[in-house]
């Protein structure tokens, strides 16, 4: 993504929610589009959504900005920006590289534990647009529960997954996770891909 001064790629961290209790079905998915597959982007590319819009069950929440699905051929500055799971992965920076993400409301059971599993994209860009870690802030019914940071240094020039987990007890028939981007303003790459509840 081109970000003012250069391209911006965000590693948009994927977030799984898996119902703890041992009635749920470990493989059903009650969240919408948890690999950011809709809209499709074209091959290399990607598209900007602001704070407001919505697209295929997610909301972009937080500061004002911008947030973008982008397809895991996109390249930057040398770097291949490749999906964890699917043809895209959605990017927590967009144009802005502001506190801006995204959130979906989900069907809970109150009192029920899920288990939240979500990975974070990184590549390491030392003095370069795009940083050396990216860290996607958790929220649950807006209040911060895990502060996820992926340091990983790739073994080449390509986008290294990290995987998070949180734990969540249900207090009502509706649950919002929201994924929220904590990298700085000097970092355009924060990822996020492959979501589920179970």
């Amino acid at each position: 993504m081109l970000i003012g001064r250069g391209f911006v790629c965000a590693a948009v961290a994927v977030g799984m929610l898996i119902v703890g209790s041992g009635a749920a079905s470990a493989t059903t998915n009650l969240v919408k589009d948890a690999s950011f597959e809709k809209p499709a982007v074209p091959v290399g590319s990607f598209e900007l959504f602001s704070l407001g819009q919505t697209f295929d069950g997610w909301k972009v929440v937080g500061a004002r900005g911008n947030v973008a699905p982008v397809s895991g051929k996109y390249r930057g500055d040398g770097i291949t920006f490749n999906a964890k799971v699917g043809a895209q992965w959605m990017d927590l920076t967009g144009l802005s590289n502001t506190r801006t993400g995204i959130a979906q409301s989900v069907a809970t059971k109150p009192g029920t534990k899920y288990h939240l599993t979500f990975w974070v994209g990184n590549v390491y860009d030392p003095g370069g647009i795009f940083g050396v870690r990216s860290t996607v802030k958790v929220y649950v019914n807006n209040i911060l529960r895990l502060t996820a940071t992926n340091s990983t240094r790739p073994s080449g020039r390509t986008q290294a997954w990290k995987k998070f987990t949180l734990t969540i007890k249900a207090t009502s028939g509706h649950t919002t996770i929201s994924f929220i981007n904590g990298d700085p303003a000097t970092d355009d790459s924060n990822g996020l891909d492959a979501i589920q509840l179970s």
